[in-house]
């Protein structure tokens, strides 16, 4: 701070011209209507101050001043007495101490907001008019708008630490001091970091808290406690009321701000820097300040940060990408006119961020070695860099310069209307506005200082590149800029193995162009760049190159931004290599990875090829991620997402080849039967909450077909049947709304059909078919156990006790399952008639082949000898076991393990081995079809990396080879089923 005070009144003449007379007239006009009000107003304008004119020019060119100069004249009679800095420093001390309990009162939230709200008011008004009458630099009011930004935030956490005690959410360990020791941290970043923030800016913040600091009576409850303060803290900052408000404020600079909550624990953000963090995290963290809540704690931790943000040894790669963040900017090469009408000043072409970027790449590259360069403001870091020989003095006083007369260009914009805007005027009466705020006589002399600087700057900094490496990782040009094909680049493309490069070339420039969320960021956009050579190498070796690349083109399409996915890709080969299997081989899992971005997590665990989930922790993990729900419909939204996020991890093993199609069976099937448990217990504790619970009632679901053998593939519908009991004695349910027992588990169960295959905003978790109930369609939709039995004892056809042979439970009563299950076990035990059993077993295969034909043959669950004819056989098997002397048990058996029981017994061993082979290729390939496409599989329209993985799968050197086994099992297979299935 300087020691000479400074007062308004020491502004010079004709600093500033007002905008016209007629704007002047109605200046003087708002002036003397304040002065009835404020008698140092009135001594103003009776006297031939050079402030008068000054007043009245600034009241002209800023309407946001003149309008709070009418509405609070007294902000204008603080600014001519006191000198500016008792008066500024008066307001960031009101600010501070606006949360401190009065007469034993603490201040509400509302009147928290009030307090920092006017002051900041205020300051804006003094700080403006300060630096339009140059007492105050550049320097100055980034200083004082910094600090209060600093005294507005660690008041709010204040309070909010405060208000966190009374309420009993935390202990304080000085109530009179929150923040101390509180571990809770609020870094400042960017400007409000470097305390460079500009007239109208928004403050960036990162939140951390130390869930062992001791304030927190649950420290598991840290996340929840603290989430919800900085949701008030972003409240009382920037929610406008009558008042204004205080800042825009942002927290996605945390890591991961998609998946993270708003406040992350220390050590889960240090893990994240140590792990994850890209080089423009790294950037960011330049500036990084601990402004608010626990001072010590937040130095200690961006301490820890210094290895993360300025490494002593630094690779070419990460040069590169450290350069390629802003690598676009550097295209330019001073060509061309600079336009100053609409001209962006913070991101334009010579702007303010390019001198920003021009000394961070350096303090990146070079801070690791030399300690003085570790600095936060743009304009140190600059002489720093100078004085370590890294660019010469002219260099840096030359940025320096243009970086303080940029920011007075941004301020006046800001200054206007009070708006986060860098863009000049598009008109010459606003940009004539803006010269006469900055001193010139004319918008031609403005126009020739901005543009002499915007090409200064911009000649520094596109020199600073000139060293950079060029794009490498492949021979030849890969140019795709412009709207015309460079022939060097189509060459290439062709080198690479794309046949048709003009149309690959157009689909990377709608890249470059931004047109996609994904590639709208500059940032995103550079780090496609850095991995171009490495992309286009991968799927050039892949079968159908172009098919792929496009799939790869819809895919980005989708996304809802691109620079995590890039940087990942980039500098993970395995994963890019992943990615373009998926893109070469299975459109539906690429569709997945469009619309559910945060499945890409799970593909990063280094785990994922090497072993499945086991079952308990899967289950674990699913109830660890429904805690968080608050009501019924988020459940059913969160179950959806844990489904689609495993479904896409089991079916990337398979793709790969790391489980084959049994193991996957199992592992969708474990899956669904998790997913199905959850979501009839939230069905429940709806019904339960609506109708109340029936006395005695019991429910289990019994899943059928493939789910009840563990087979069931990704695109399966699940088939199930619920039963029920209660106690006889009971007439109605015992809630509000009761409900006799036939209602009451009718609209259980149809509560559990939506759940399950309602479609939300996160899809749909599974279709539901129950028509293998006692019945089927025209029966009722849930059972009593006691008519189950009797229905199975009595009246069910062979067809339905065969598909008795695969149930299984899946979830409910297990007291109530054990019952099920001892009816199955009775009804599929007794002796039966062998003749019957099999002309029935025979009359169904030949109804379904009349009825349902198979497509081709490739339709391996209908064509003759295929699946079905397998799954038959199995349940035949199971069926006749009883007649011909044998007990036993295929509960809970996959089909293969089903047949190897009982084919060990009833079947040759040349039979048995063939319908197993049969079993295992067709299950092998209808797995991997449905988890690659929607739709029949036709080898001639089908990706071409799908095609290779089903010969990979089958043994088989091509297509056709493939085909010829298929033909020859499913022959061997039915002549099995003939010869098994007979009287």
């Amino acid at each position: 701070m300087v020691e000479t005070a400074r007062y308004l009144k020491d502004v010079e003449a004709d600093v500033i011209r007002p905008l016209s007379q007629a704007e002047a007239k109605s200046a003087v006009a708002l002036l003397k209507d304040a002065a009835r009000q404020e008698p140092a107003i009135a001594e103003l304008l009776s006297g031939d101050d050079p402030l008068k004119p000054f007043l009245i020019a600034a009241l002209t060119l800023s309407p946001y001043l003149r309008d709070s100069a009418a509405v609070s004249p007294q902000l204008i009679a603080a600014a001519l007495s006191d000198p500016l800095e008792t008066v500024l420093e008066e307001l960031i001390a009101t600010a501070r101490d606006c949360w401190k309990p009065r007469d034993g009162q603490t201040p509400s939230e509302t009147e928290v907001m009030a307090s920092l709200r006017k002051a900041k008011r205020s300051l804006s008004f003094v700080v403006a008019l300060a630096d339009l009458g140059r007492i105050f630099s550049a320097r100055d009011t980034t200083l004082y708008l910094s600090r209060f930004a600093d005294a507005a935030v660690a008041a709010a956490i204040d309070h909010l630490l405060l208000g966190g005690h009374e309420s009993g959410k935390v202990v304080l360990k000085d109530v009179e001091r929150p923040s101390e020791r509180s571990g809770l941290i609020v870094i400042g970043m960017g400007k409000l970091g470097g305390h460079e923030l500009n007239y109208s800016s928004d403050i960036d913040i990162v939140v951390f808290f130390d869930p062992e600091s001791g304030i927190l009576v649950d420290p598991v409850d840290g996340t929840e406690i603290y989430g919800r303060m900085m949701r008030r803290l972003v409240r009382i900052l920037q929610e406008r009321t009558a008042d204004g408000y205080v800042f825009r404020t942002d927290l996605r600079l945390r890591p991961d701000p998609g998946s993270t909550p708003l406040a992350v624990p220390v050590e889960a953000g240090l893990l994240y820097y140590e792990s994850r963090g890209q080089n423009w995290e790294r950037a960011a963290f330049i500036k990084a300040r601990a402004m608010a809540g626990d001072i010590a704690a937040g130095e200690d931790f961006l301490r820890q940060l210094v290895p993360f943000v300025f490494r002593k040894y630094l690779d070419y790669a990460a040069i590169s990408d450290i350069h390629s963040i802003k690598r676009q900017i550097h295209v330019h090469k001073g060509h061309g006119a600079i336009a100053v009408k609409g001209h962006d000043v913070k991101l334009g072409r010579g702007g303010i961020r390019e001198i920003e970027f021009f000394a961070q790449t350096q303090q990146l590259i070079a801070g690791g070695r030399m300690p003085p360069l570790r600095t936060r403001q743009t304009e140190v870091a600059l002489k720093a860099l100078a004085e370590a020989n890294w660019i010469t003095q002219d260099i840096a006083d030359e940025m320096t310069q243009a970086y303080w007369f940029l920011r007075d260009v941004e301020h006046r914009i800001q200054m206007v209307h009070d708006e986060q805007t860098h863009n000049l005027p598009d008109t010459e009466a606003e940009l004539k506005r803006i010269a006469f705020m900055l001193g010139f006589a004319d918008t031609a002399s403005f126009s020739a200082r901005l543009e002499r600087t915007l090409r200064s700057v911009e000649r520094r900094y596109a020199r600073l590149f000139e060293q950079e490496t060029k794009l490498s990782g492949v021979e030849g040009n890969l140019v795709f800029t412009g709207e015309q094909d460079d022939p060097g680049t189509l060459k290439t493309l062709a080198s690479l193995g794309f046949e048709r490069p003009a149309d690959m070339a157009r689909v990377i420039r709608t890249w470059h162009y931004g047109r996609y969320r994904a590639t709208q960021s500059v940032e995103a956009r550079e780090r496609l760049t850095e991995m171009m050579p490495k992309l286009l190498k991968a799927f050039g070796e892949s079968s159908r190159a172009d098919e792929a690349m496009l799939r790869f083109d819809s895919f980005l399409s989708g996304l809802p931004a691109g620079i995590q996915l890039f940087s990942l890709i980039g500098n993970n080969p395995a994963l890019l290599s992943l990615i373009v299997r998926v893109m070469s081989s299975a459109p539906r899992l690429a569709d997945i990875i469009a619309s559910r971005p945060h499945v890409f997590d799970g593909m990063l665990d280094p785990a994922l090829m090497a072993e499945l989930p086991t079952r308990d922790y899967m289950s674990e993990r699913l109830r660890s991620f429904l805690t968080v729900a608050r009501h019924y419909e988020e459940v059913l939204d969160r179950l959806r997402i844990f489904a689609a996020e495993q479904r896409f991890l089991i079916g990337i093993r398979l793709l790969t080849g790391a489980i084959d199609g049994a193991e996957a069976g199992r592992a969708f099937t474990d899956l669904a039967d998790l997913l199905i448990e959850q979501t009839l217990t939230a069905v429940e504790r709806e019904i339960e909450a609506a109708h109340g619970r029936y006395p005695g009632g019991r429910v289990a679901l019994m899943g059928m077909g493939k789910l009840g053998s563990f087979e069931l593939t990704a695109a399966s519908d699940v088939d199930l049947i619920l039963l029920y009991d209660y106690d006889d004695e009971a007439s109605e349910s015992d809630g509000e709304k009761p409900l006799d027992a036939t209602r009451y588990y009718t609209r259980l169960t149809q509560r559990l059909i939506a759940a399950l295959s309602a479609p939300t905003a996160e899809g749909v978790l599974f279709e539901v078919d129950m028509r293998l109930r006692p019945s089927g369609n025209k029966g009722p939709v849930a059972t009593r156990i006691r008519a189950f039995r009797k229905y199975q004892q009595e009246e069910a056809w062979t067809w339905e006790h065969m598909a008795l042979t695969r149930a299984r439970m899946v979830a409910g009563d297990e007291d109530l399952g054990d019952e099920t299950c001892a009816v199955i076990a009775e009804v599929l035990d007794r002796p039966a008639d062998v003749a019957k059993i099999a002309a029935d077993v025979r009359e169904m295969r030949d109804l379904i082949e009349k009825e349902k034909p198979p497509r081709d043959i490739w339709d391996l669950k209908l064509i003759p000898g295929g699946l079905i004819d397998i799954e038959f056989i199995a349940q035949h098997l199971r069926l006749v076991a009883p007649a011909r002397g044998l007990a036993i048990d295929t509960h809970g058996l996959t089909t293969r393990e089903a047949l190897q029981a009982l084919g060990a017994e009833l079947m040759t061993d040349d039979d048995l081995q063939t319908v197993l082979e049969g079993l295992s290729l067709f299950t092998e390939l209808s797995q991997i079809i449905r988890l690659c496409i929607d739709g029949p599989f036709v080898p001639k329209e089908a990706p071409a990396g799908l095609v290779e993985r089903v010969c990979r799968a089958g043994d088989c050197p091509d297509i056709r080879t493939l085909e010829g086994e298929v033909k020859r099992l499913s022959k061997a297979v039915r002549a099995v089923f003939r010869k098994t299935v007979s009287a």
